[in-house]
């Protein structure tokens, strides 16, 4: 009994030390916990056994995923119409798939680099923690949530997202966590060096410029928040109410370049309400504005389409219903937008008939969203999270980041806040000012180093009025991507390896 006891501390410490990162993320920010825990889990994991590292990174992942994505349950739980037993075991199923990619980092670092030292914690774990988060962000569509790097934004660490985007703020915190373990292991002070380097080179970075304000092309925006119940917005009844508050809304803002409603803040197809737009166009043209919205499509052969639509002052001129014209949502939500496996999944729970969960992805790279002579990169509230498609799609021309959101799905969880984060770290990554305009926050605008410049209030309808001055010039994230980092993580791997080899002993560099 003392044994078994004895054998659980580490995993039942790795779930407790997992659960605290969530308090480096927003809204708590206290982002030093992005470096201790990682190294208390490097601790942890130090002299185990192969099958007992992997079980101590899957308990550090229940703790992370099972805390600070918690608020998924709420968009079960009140949206999906299962019961509650259901939608748990759902939610335990969910954080049970994530936690697999710290065990499968835990249980890689502990098989091919057994031995502590140099090429272990400063080599192997940081690249092979970048090789969990990117296959996370990949398989099955991929949920790069709670990435490490995004708690950094309002630190010093946050200089280094225009040379390498969040992956490289992750990079960061790895290589701090792991010269502080090494530091520990071995009782060599000099090792805080490397730390107090990374750091050093991060305040250094605040002073680089890789992009420049175009003062010239200043521009009036008004975001508008229509705060209206998820519960009550598909209603029949709620149409016209609903559509009436954000067109009143936008007549009060006719003086704004660009006015913005949020994700699907129509709450019916484009092709039900082609007089209506037709008249709201000629109205935004005649007072030299563009409106963008969220909406969506259906087409003639029944694939539906999550969109933005553009009125106005568009080059597109007078409206005209065309579907092939609308930028369509990529990144789909899994079982929110579309369920995996569905003929096996739909008929056992309501959950997998929630109101649009059938949607088309749109094409990967799709063009800007013209609007009053500046160009938009627009992205659909989950899919900010992707930052290589976001960059993908970000030109040279491209003045703004737009993300359209609605998040009252997850009520007034940290769900939205930590939303918001990611958006940040987008506009820091490409140098590029940020416009997030949601159904009930949070709604928000950003200058091109991810700090938020305006926004205001969550669960209140409003409207934000702000002034944005775009950038010219590319950051090196917008012109290399996370080529350079694929490249140090098999160099890096490669190298632990050979460190290994030549190891005579466990504690020769210790």
């Amino acid at each position: 009994m003392t044994n078994t006891i004895h054998r659980l501390m580490r995993p039942l410490a790795a779930a407790f030390v997992g659960a605290l990162t969530t308090l480096a993320f927003a809204p708590y920010q206290l982002w030093p916990v992005a470096i201790l825990s990682p190294l208390l889990l490097l601790l942890l994991l130090h002299k185990q056994s192969v099958k007992g590292a992997a079980l101590i990174g899957y308990c550090w992942g229940l703790g992370q995923f099972g805390i600070g994505i918690n608020w998924v349950h709420i968009s079960i739980d009140t949206f999906g119409g299962m019961p509650k037993i259901a939608s748990v075991s759902l939610m335990l199923l969910l954080v049970g798939y994530l936690a697999i990619y710290p065990a499968l980092f835990a249980w890689a670092l502990n098989r091919f680099f057994p031995t502590s030292g140099r090429g272990r914690l400063l080599l192997a774990a940081p690249a092979l923690w970048l090789v969990s988060d990117w296959l996370r962000g990949w398989v099955m569509t991929g949920f790069p949530w709670l990435w490490l790097g995004y708690s950094q934004i309002d630190s010093p660490l946050a200089n280094y997202a225009p040379l390498g985007g969040v992956e490289l703020l992750t990079l960061m915190v790895m290589l701090s966590a792991g010269a502080l373990a090494l530091t520990l292991l071995s009782k060599s002070k000099t090792l805080l060096l490397i730390p107090a380097v990374i750091f050093a080179a991060g305040y250094g970075l605040n002073a680089a410029r890789w992009v420049k304000p175009d003062t010239d092309k200043t521009t009036k925006v008004a975001l508008i928040q229509g705060n209206i119940p998820q519960a009550r917005k598909w209603l029949p009844s709620e149409r016209w109410p609903t559509i009436m508050k954000y067109t009143d809304l936008t007549r009060e803002n006719w003086d704004a370049d660009i006015i913005i409603w949020p994700e699907a803040a129509v709450p019916a197809f484009e092709f039900e309400l082609t007089s209506y737009l037709h008249n709201l166009d000629a109205a935004a043209r005649l007072n030299h504005s563009t409106i963008i919205t969220g909406i969506l499509n259906q087409t003639d052969d029944k694939q539906y389409y999550n969109s933005v639509l553009a009125l106005g002052d568009t080059p597109q001129g007078e409206y005209q219903y065309d579907v092939s014209r609308r930028f369509h949502k990529h990144h789909l939500l899994p079982f929110g937008e579309f369920v995996p496996f569905e003929d096996l999944l739909r008929p056992l729970a309501p959950f997998f008939n929630l109101p649009m969960s059938s949607f088309t992805a749109g094409d990967y790279i799709q063009p800007n969203i013209i609007a009053s002579g500046h160009a938009l990169t627009p992205a659909l509230c989950y899919e900010i999270i992707f930052n290589e498609q976001v960059r993908a799609n970000t030109t040279d021309d491209t003045d703004f980041l737009l993300t359209l959101s609605n998040d009252a799905w997850f009520g007034r969880s940290i769900g939205p806040l930590q939303h918001m984060e990611i958006a940040r770290m987008r506009a820091l990554e490409l140098g590029k000012p940020l416009i997030r305009a949601t159904n009930n926050g949070v709604t928000a605008v950003t200058d091109y180093r991810g700090q938020i410049t305006a926004q205001i209030p969550q669960f209140e309808t409003g409207v934000l009025r702000a002034e944005l001055v775009p950038t010219r010039g590319q950051t090196p994230y917008h012109a290399l991507g996370s080529w350079p980092l694929y490249m140090w993580t098999a160099l890096a791997m490669l190298a632990g390896l050979l460190l290994q080899r030549r190891r005579h002993h466990p504690d020769a560099d210790s």
